[in-house]
């Protein structure tokens, strides 16, 4: 009887730290929800040249996030694309990319999300989504491969609309 006892508190417990842990992690999101523009002046594309536009809308869905996303490359066409993902590692389909076809997350800590993109099942970069402590700007550092295995490494500055 003891055994069963001590068996349900601590069943209890581990769900109330999940619990708590899910909340808190919606808490966090809630910064990075809504409209973010990039800025191009402050931002570093290598091997360039970085898009004219981008704008990027995040929104909750269910334990984790819908990015949409539109703007106008270098040369001038316009992209979109999206994907809706969990934080839990798991890979899940993305649109609009000519670099990757999967993304996948997971948090690092309460400013800092990994993204890794994958096409036909390899990784071809990684995102490290970093959030401004005042929650006006974020900025992402991509690395990997170009579609023609050049290597990419980006910094790009988003501010909140």
């Amino acid at each position: 009887m003891h055994s069963f006892r001590r068996s349900v508190v601590l069943a209890l417990a581990l769900a109330g730290t999940a619990w708590f842990m899910a909340a808190a992690s919606a808490q966090t999101d809630a910064r990075s929800y809504g409209t973010w523009k990039l800025n191009v002046a402050k931002s570093k594309y290598s091997p360039g040249p970085a898009p004219k536009s981008l704008t990027v809308k995040w929104e909750a869905a269910g334990q984790g996030v819908r990015l949409t996303s539109e703007g106008v490359t270098a040369d001038g066409k316009p992209m979109s694309g999206g994907y809706t993902a969990n934080y839990d590692g798991k890979d899940y389909p993305m649109v609009g990319s000519p670099v990757a076809d999967t993304v996948a997350f997971r948090k690092i800590d309460a400013n800092t999300v990994e993204r890794t993109d994958k096409k036909g099942g390899k990784v071809v970069q990684v995102l490290t989504r970093v959030m401004a402590k005042d929650g006006k700007s974020m900025t992402v550092t991509t690395k990997g491969t170009t579609p023609k295995g050049a290597p990419i490494h980006n910094v790009s500055v988003f501010e909140k609309q």
